[in-house]
């Protein structure tokens, strides 16, 4: 055990830390020149396409130091806000963090909220300043930034570039001589952490565990403490570039375990296993259950897939524990599922992943938060959904999830970034200078106005150089009323949304605007409105496609053409009757980027 060394990479977005995980494979022998591609951990296509990291991903090197022979378990780590529990899972099973730093940039929102996690898990952490080979680079200012923040010498900071592979052999010795190897007893029962785990169609589930005591063997019989389910270990092994199977594995290791579990259930992130016989006394402390930011709904387009689309999100549920989800149904859209989700982001690669990996079509309705509603009657009601709000009549107030948003920028962009945060109904908290040109804003912001684009506008504002971080912190009262939208007088409840009152208007009014563009014209006029219970604030009428029934009159009395017109009519007026209008799947999406 003298021997391992457990740690994981953290950093920003864009820092390079899959960069780095490559070169340390490279350099270890790892993995071979054939294999050897860009991002090789980051093995989803949609990490390639988007050059983000999604999953954390945990991998086993040896590495040979004198005569000395060392075994390195790495997890490299996703790096943006919407992934921060891959990150949180990824410190709790690692003795130490490399903590990277792009030397173009410095330090930015998420370097920060990252190292908070690492040090309330105690880890150790060897701070490294990346991309020293960009002509941008500012070595002697970013070095200030980390000596302030960790509080380290200069002579602890490691400069190197992951993309050239200049000074990795350094980031070797340092991994070896300042984090400590794991402490466990072998002699213990035995005890592991589950961190991830993946749904494989052939073998079941695959969990991976750290173990902190103990050790385990092929065909042991095993116990899920949180379940209380009993399994055989059919294999055991370590995660290298494909999974190698041992026969034993024993405290301070990484690995694998496959025993034929099939429900999803079954397995839970955070989990501890131990024997079946000898069990040990308590479960591994110091896993937080995940919150849901942002709550859609998602359903089928083909109502029979509706079994299909649950065990989809299970299996993705196994694979992302920060995905949470319940069944509902919509008077428009018939059955589906309330999803919870980290962000915006997160919903979106959720969505893509159900299409790419399930063939899943589905329809997702407007995101929104979760509001604590205040009735007259003195009941607290909890609503993810503006469907389930009670009669205006009855509420008394309603609270709204309040951040606590950290945003570090260059000085040449706080004017737009504080107009952008105030017209979002923000407070400026504090304003704190890092460097001449780097700031730190911290704004108070509703949840549910951050929901929609605000990342995207903070980023286009500020040409990119704004980091976003944020966490919840309470509830406050506010003036909200829901906003339906009426399609010939019938609501449509997956449109529905709860909005400031001072917002109501301008958006109830864009809203009819875009679903005049988007919903195909019929024999009958559509009137499209919004409404606030029952008063209408805004309306726009798709107009009829009609016949010209007065085509064939030429000349003689105007009452002719009358009589034509007064019986089309009658019969437009008995087709709105019976008609019925279909919302196309773009009109759920369009609210998304009403701006």
């Amino acid at each position: 055990m003298q021997n391992i060394r457990n740690f994981c990479i953290i950093a920003h977005i864009d820092h390079g830390k899959s960069t780095l995980a490559d070169r340390l494979l490279q350099y270890t022998g790892s993995v071979n020149e054939r294999e050897f591609q860009n991002q090789i951990l980051d093995d989803m296509d949609l990490e390639r396409e988007k050059g983000i990291t999604i999953k954390s991903h945990a991998i086993q090197m040896d590495y040979r130091s004198g005569n000395e022979h060392y075994i390195l378990n790495l997890i490299d780590t996703p790096g943006h806000v919407d992934f921060s529990y891959e990150v949180s899972r990824s410190i709790a099973a690692c003795e130490g963090a490399l903590l990277i730093v792009d030397a173009t940039q410095g330090i930015q929102a998420q370097t920060i909220s990252n190292l908070y996690l690492a040090i309330e898990h105690d880890l150790d952490i060897i701070p490294i300043l990346n991309k020293m080979d960009m002509p941008s680079a500012m070595p002697d200012e970013v070095k200030e930034q980390i000596i302030d923040l960790i509080g380290c010498s200069e002579e602890d900071i490691l400069a190197i570039s992951a993309k050239t592979g200049e000074g990795v052999e350094q980031v070797f010795d340092a991994i070896i001589n300042r984090i400590r190897s794991p402490k466990g007893d072998i002699n213990q029962p035995f005890q592991a952490l589950i961190f991830d785990s993946v749904f494989n169609s052939f073998r079941g589930i695959i969990a991976y565990f750290r173990i902190f005591n103990g050790q385990v063997k092929t065909g042991d019989s095993v116990k899920f403490v949180s379940t209380g389910k009993e399994y055989d270990a059919d294999e055991i092994g370590v995660l290298r570039l494909t999974p190698e199977p041992r026969k034993v594995l024993q405290a301070g290791d990484v690995g694998y375990i496959i025993s034929g579990i099939k429900v999803a259930k079954e397995v839970s992130v955070g989990d501890t296993i131990t024997h079946v016989q000898n069990p040990c006394l308590e479960s591994i402390a110091g896993f937080k259950e995940v919150k849901s930011m942002v709550f859609a709904g998602i359903y089928p387009v083909d109502a029979d897939d509706y079994e299909e689309l649950r065990s989809s999100l299970e299996k993705l549920q196994l694979n992302d524990a920060s995905l949470t989800f319940e069944p509902e149904s919509s008077l428009a859209l018939g059955f589906g599922f309330r999803c919870g989700f980290l962000g915006l982001l997160h919903m979106e690669i959720i969505q893509e992943r159900l299409d790419r990996e399930f063939d899943m079509d589905v329809i997702t309705t407007v995101p929104n938060v979760s509001y604590h509603v205040f009735t007259t009657k003195g009941e607290t009601l909890d609503v993810h959904n503006p469907s389930g709000m009670p009669p205006a009549n009855n509420i008394e107030h309603i609270e709204e999830p309040y951040i606590h948003a950290q945003i570090i920028t260059k000085s040449e962009f706080i004017g737009q970034i504080m107009k952008l945060c105030l017209e979002k109904r923000g407070t400026l908290k504090s304003q704190v200078y890092l460097t001449t040109d780097r700031a730190e804003l911290t704004f108070d912001l509703p949840l549910g106005e951050i929901v929609f684009d605000f990342y995207d506008k903070l980023k286009s504002c500020s040409k990119g150089y704004a980091s976003f971080d944020y966490f919840v912190n309470g509830y406050k009262e506010s003036k909200l009323s829901k906003l339906d939208i009426l399609l010939n007088g019938d609501p449509v409840d997956a449109l529905s949304t709860l909005i400031h009152v001072t917002h109501a208007y301008s958006f109830g009014r864009r809203m009819c605007e875009k679903l005049k563009e988007l919903i195909p014209r019929q024999q009958f006029d559509i009137a499209i409105q919004a409404a606030i219970g029952s008063k209408i604030i805004a309306r726009e009428t798709v107009k009829a496609v009609r016949k010209d029934v007065t085509a064939k009159c030429y000349g003689g009395d105007i009452s002719r053409k009358r009589k034509l017109l007064e019986k089309q009519k009658k019969g437009k007026k008995r087709m709105r009757q019976i008609g019925n209008v279909e919302v196309p799947q773009s009109a759920f999406l369009a609210v998304l980027k009403i701006d």
